[in-house]
């Protein structure tokens, strides 16, 4: 089983980042997970340019495609999503009968430095993945505070919080067995 994680953050030491490197030393027997590390690349989204994509567009639609779950974790920038994350749904989402997120099993994280833990950033996020059509997980994980639940290199030291990501994870590969039992 393969789960594709999308940093909403460009940041080189992104809390989202690390939250999804803490998920994937997480997964249960059998499951991996990518990070996708190609967002910064992804032009921004033209209808004209449809036909003929950026190869950093054909890359993350490749990418979906080939998994069989996506873990996007997102920080919260003026209230909602990232430019570059939105942006990058956009051309996920063109077209929509062919998008490689519709059906597939989604699920949504957040953190943030301030005390609400992206959530308004991750309801934006599962709202714009369920118009594409992906099979979105309604549990919530705002990571508040985030820079207060990393160490220098960027392991999680929340016992609690590891908990709820598990949590997460395990909400996520459920939704993928039943999809493939389907």
């Amino acid at each position: 089983m393969r789960i594709l994680a999308i940093s909403g953050s460009l940041r080189r030491d992104s809390h989202n980042t690390a939250l999804l490197r803490a998920a994937a030393e997480m997964l249960p027997a059998g499951v991996e997970l990518t990070i996708h590390d190609g967002l910064r690349d992804i032009p921004p989204y033209d209808d004209d340019e449809l036909a003929t994509p950026a190869d950093a567009v054909v890359r993350l639609r490749e990418e979906i495609a080939a998994a069989d779950g996506v873990l996007i974790s997102t920080p919260e920038y003026n209230s909602s999503i990232p430019g570059q994350l939105k942006n990058a749904l956009d051309w996920m989402s063109r077209p929509l009968a062919t998008s490689p997120l519709k059906g597939k099993p989604a699920a949504v994280i957040g953190a943030s430095t301030g005390m609400f833990g992206a959530v308004w950033a991750q309801a934006e996020t599962r709202k714009v993945l369920k118009a594409i059509g992906a099979r979105v997980s309604e549990e919530e994980l705002p990571v508040p505070t985030a820079d207060e639940l990393f160490d220098a290199e960027g392991k999680l030291t929340d016992a609690d919080l590891e908990q709820q990501l598990v949590t997460v994870i395990e909400q996520l590969t459920d939704a993928i067995r039943e999809r493939a039992a389907a």
